[in-house]
């Protein structure tokens, strides 16, 4: 029976004449060619994003500023109410809460989009009517009624049309 930190046999001496190095690979260690792919791949990433966002040919316009219509809401009627209308940025919606009535806005709003102006009374209700105007020319007209009565007037603002020359150029 072999004791404990003893050797078993001379080839497993401590002499340091005849110690061995293991050529067997650590499991532990970082593989270098790893990283190094990661990082060309990292790199080529980098450039491509560069190259989009810093292409000489397709360089970013200055912000052209987008056709617009004038559009004038107006709510009649007398006390108050909740007003919601499409203002100038086109996609959300102004709410105005308890109003007073005589009510009147004007704003552009972007060709494209709609224009719309919704009303609602509140519980002692009343008449509230809205109107809409685009370009001073009148659209639509919506009476609300009634406790919490609603009314909506809404209009599409039509897009240019986009002629053939504009289209070839591009």
């Amino acid at each position: 029976m072999l004791a404990t930190g003893t050797p078993a046999s001379p080839e497993e001496s401590e002499n340091p004449e005849t110690t061995e190095i293991s050529e067997a690979r650590d499991d532990r260690g970082i593989d270098r060619r790893g990283i190094a792919v990661a990082a060309a791949i990292l790199l080529a990433c980098g450039g491509f994003v560069a190259y989009g966002v810093l292409d000489p040919d397709e360089a970013p316009s200055p912000r052209q500023a987008m056709p617009a219509a004038t559009v004038t809401y107006e709510v009649l009627g007398e006390g108050t109410a909740d007003i919601s209308y499409r203002g100038p940025s086109g996609a959300r919606a102004t709410v105005v809460t308890n109003a007073r009535l005589p009510w009147k806005k004007t704003v552009s709003v972007p060709l494209g989009a709609s224009s719309i102006v919704s009303v609602t009374l509140g519980e002692n209700g009343g008449t509230a009517s809205c109107t809409l105007a685009v370009g001073g020319k009148h659209i639509q007209r919506g009476t609300a009624i009634g406790s919490f009565g609603r009314t909506t007037c809404s209009s599409e603002l039509l897009a240019p049309a986009v002629s053939a020359a504009s289209e070839e150029a591009a």
